[in-house]
């Protein structure tokens, strides 16, 4: 089968920046030197270019997570830029398909069951989907948006601009414009490169489905401390609309943190969260298909698993019963003109169901552990 044509300009891009910090920024270091100044400016771009892609191009522009001030959405325009992934239009394309066609090699633009290589960065070498150059129609609602639509007529304009003008600023402000451009230029835009490509490769292929396995997406808390929070990516694929991706308060994700921050200042709002029964649900459904593909080679399964789906619907059903009354506790909460009776009782039966729920998920998790352990040891 014949392989498609390259795309020159995208091969000579990764040959020349990879080529540039490999080669020439050590012997730029080994001659002159570089400094303190040069080094915090390449972590600082780092980040701001990283969650560019990230807090923008992803959370905001590809999956609507969010709500942003145009100040916001202009900053993180030009970091995207700066970031070299083309522009935030045919960026946003490209995952809307990769979303909606998750893993079909021939639909997918970077399917990981194509392999590691293509995934993280051979789709980009090739025109495998030519048509992907030209058809925006899945992104019509971000054509409306004059900040996107400004980077993406003006993109190789402001990558020259944003790449080498502001880190020639600032090396001219630090006295080595050749040393900033190589360290906060070159270096850190290879770095941002393969950081944010991992989420495309590695996030499909090392860690845990923890709440979905009709995809390769996988949860790798490891994963996120390098992808700014990206690594969570079993739970972003079936909760894309998520502005988060690790949902615990102690899961390392940046950009959430980022988002959430902004909010506070109205800089963002009206940030979308997945119902917490809605990921329960997901978890629990995970942990029992997974508990009865475990038990099916045992000689008693059959009574092994029925009593696991009792346990299972009984939690369910407790579950269901106590974020009802969660819903009606919290807004009775807000309504100040509820009577001291109704007040008292819907206290009580949210207490009370709360406390049942929780006693049943602790049973569900000792039988699981129960039968789970000993398989897997």
């Amino acid at each position: 089968m014949k392989k498609p044509p390259i795309i020159p300009l995208n091969i000579a891009v990764f040959a020349i920046t990879t080529a540039v910090t490999i080669f020439a920024m050590p012997l730029w270091i080994y001659f002159k030197g570089i400094d303190l100044a040069e080094i915090a400016t390449a972590v600082f771009l780092v980040f701001f270019t990283g969650m560019s892609i990230t807090a923008g191009y992803h959370r905001l522009w590809s999956h609507k997570t969010y709500d942003a001030h145009w100040s916001v959405r202009l900053s993180l325009a030009i970091g995207g830029a700066m970031a070299v992934q083309n522009s935030i239009l045919h960026w946003s394309s490209d995952h809307r398909v990769h979303h909606r066609h998750v893993d079909i090699n021939d639909k997918d633009p970077y399917s990981a069951k194509r392999g590691f290589w293509f995934s993280h960065i051979g789709w980009m070498l090739r025109e495998y989907q030519a048509e992907r150059y030209s058809d925006y129609s899945n992104c019509r609602d971000l054509q409306k948006d004059k900040i996107v639509m400004w980077q993406h007529n003006y993109y190789v304009p402001i990558v020259l601009m944003s790449n080498f003008g502001i880190t020639g600023l600032f090396g001219w402000l630090n006295g080595d414009i050749i040393g900033m451009i190589l360290v906060a230029g070159f270096a850190r835009l290879v770095i941002v490169h393969h950081v944010t490509f991992f989420i495309n490769s590695l996030a499909h292929i090392w860690g845990k489905r923890p709440y979905t396995d009709t995809n390769t997406a996988r949860d790798n808390g490891i994963l996120a401390l390098f992808t700014f929070g990206e690594g969570y990516h079993n739970y972003h694929h079936i909760f894309e609309y998520d502005y988060r991706n690790g949902i615990r308060w102690w899961q390392y994700d940046p950009t959430k943190w980022l988002i959430r921050s902004l909010s506070l200042f109205g800089l963002t709002k009206n940030l979308r969260r997945t119902p917490e029964e809605r990921i329960e649900k997901a978890r629990l459904q995970m942990q029992l298909k997974h508990a009865k593909s475990k038990l099916l080679d045992l000689p008693n399964a059959e009574e092994l698993i029925a009593r696991m789906q009792k346990e299972y619907d009984l939690l369910v059903q407790k579950m269901a019963e106590y974020y009802s009354a969660r819903k009606k506790y919290v807004a009775n909460k807000k309504d100040k003109l509820k009577a001291s009776y109704d007040k008292f009782d819907i206290d009580f039966t949210y207490k009370e169901l709360k406390q049942s729920f929780n006693l049943q998920k602790e049973k569900w998790q000792q039988i699981y552990v129960f039968h789970m352990t000993p398989l897997e040891s």
